[in-house]
């Protein structure tokens, strides 16, 4: 038995390896990433689930168009993968929101990965809520909530540490609808494609932009960055000038 903060498995019978893509990909990718649980077991369960939630979002994909990406194993590259190699940069937050959460993208591959991290999924589309929903029952994903409604109406009951964004909205106006999410220590999160040099601009004179990381991902050519943002609390001095993170292991960090 799975220890009680992990999510319970998928019946074997759930478990089965999707059209194109195998445990053997999936474990490459991950390896990659350095991004697997450091108890055996617990990696077994994650990965297991893992492919368990692209089995239900390619079936899935199919009446409700939830991404445009059809095939398995592009979907395993562009959305779990490059959604996993952020996962570094959660590590110390304990109450995550992923707003404008569509299929559950980053949500639910880093729910799976940090199971003792509570992550609430946010969208204003009732079709994709419905899917997340089925998903939370189907993987016994204990340590998810799921809201439906937009990001500038919905009040949560306490602010997070984090708050994720994946091709939700430019930099200053993801600030302006989330603004009221986030912790006075926490930090916002944006996970674009190539560098958004003029969103950075835009918002840098306030003294938001904090790092702008690239992300390397297994199997992707395509670039890859993740904004990280301060809180308008914050004391706008205590912003970096430098946007390059300092130099760090790659334990701690993905590709600089």
């Amino acid at each position: 038995m799975p220890p009680a903060s992990m999510p319970n498995p998928a019946p074997a019978s759930r478990l089965r390896p999707v059209a194109g893509v195998g445990p053997a990909a999936l474990q490459t990718g991950i390896h990659a990433l350095n991004c697997a649980p450091p108890d055996p077991a617990e990696n077994r369960i994650f990965q297991a689930q893992l492919l368990a939630y692209l089995a239900l979002l390619v079936k899935w994909n199919r009446a409700y168009n939830l991404t445009g990406t059809k095939a398995p194993a592009a979907i395993l590259s562009r959305h779990l993968l490059d959604c996993l190699a952020i996962a570094p940069h959660i590590s110390a937050a304990a109450y995550v929101i992923d707003v404008g959460t569509g299929a559950g993208l980053p949500g639910i591959p880093l729910a799976l990965r940090f199971p003792e991290k509570q992550f609430t999924l946010l969208d204003s589309c009732g079709k994709k809520t419905r899917f997340l929903q089925q998903v939370k029952i189907a993987l016994g994903m204990a340590n998810i909530s799921i809201q439906q409604a937009r990001a500038e109406a919905w009040q949560p009951p306490r602010r997070f540490d984090a708050v994720l964004s994946r091709a939700f909205a430019p930099l200053p106006e993801m600030l302006r609808c989330c603004e009221h999410l986030c912790s006075a220590d926490g930090c916002f999160l944006a996970m674009k494609g190539a560098r958004p040099d003029a969103e950075i601009a835009a918002v840098q004179p306030a003294g938001r932009v904090r790092h702008a990381h690239r992300i390397d991902v297994p199997g992707l050519d395509d670039a890859r960055h993740l904004i990280v943002l301060a809180p308008a609390r914050i004391d706008a001095a205590l912003a970096r000038d430098e946007l390059a993170p300092p130099a760090m292991s790659r334990p701690q960090a993905l590709a600089q």
